[in-house]
């Protein structure tokens, strides 16, 4: 089942998966081997009012608005945020985030090395983290994935995952539960 407009991108049912895939899309233009990138995700509607000028910049005319559907009425837009320091851990990174109240959610998208299930029982159980990385770069069933992965204040969360070797806009699987451990880590960036 695949709801393609004709332009190929994915319809989305609510605002925080068109937002994942609209991350996805613009981290897929980038190409590959590319840094994690953080976002904020604003309600697109409070922008136009509170920040008219940032909104033009980041080109939310009016005229998207004005067909009346929901959909452009509850959406959020993604505002990428500064580089990410290098040499910090992502978990401690993460950990010194705060967010103003005017910010909805936050996303995140990251590449890395999956294996198969089938491949976990084979991991030599010995390794530290450093040689879990090599031993999985080196396996002959890794996979690249870049995962992006957007949590809201109220819990809400999305994830999409993309293959570099099904590189494409209509392979892009989508769910809430797919990156849990990343979408917890970004949904403690509201908390305190």
């Amino acid at each position: 089942m695949n709801n393609l407009p004709n332009d190929g991108t994915p319809l989305a049912s609510n605002p925080l998966t068109r937002a994942v895939l609209e991350i996805d899309e613009y981290a897929s233009g980038l190409g590959w081997d590319q840094p994690a990138r953080l976002f904020a995700l604003v309600d697109t509607a409070k922008l136009r009012a509170q920040e008219p000028a940032l909104a033009g910049q980041l080109g939310l005319d009016e005229a998207d608005e004005k067909d009346g559907s929901d959909a452009q009425a509850a959406s959020l837009t993604p505002v990428e945020q500064d580089e990410l320091p290098s040499g910090v851990p992502l978990d401690e990174f993460l950990g010194t985030i705060g967010w103003p109240d005017a910010v909805a959610g936050c996303a995140m998208t990251v590449e890395r090395l999956m294996l198969p299930p089938s491949a976990e029982a084979a991991v030599p159980e010995d390794l530290d983290e450093e040689g879990l990385t090599k031993w999985v770069a080196q396996h002959p069933e890794r996979q690249e994935v870049r995962m992006t992965v957007a949590v809201l204040r109220d819990g809400a969360r999305e994830s999409a995952v993309r293959l570099r070797e099904k590189d494409a806009t209509t392979e892009v699987l989508t769910g809430s539960d797919l990156v849990p451990g990343l979408a917890e880590a970004l949904s403690a960036t509201f908390e305190g």
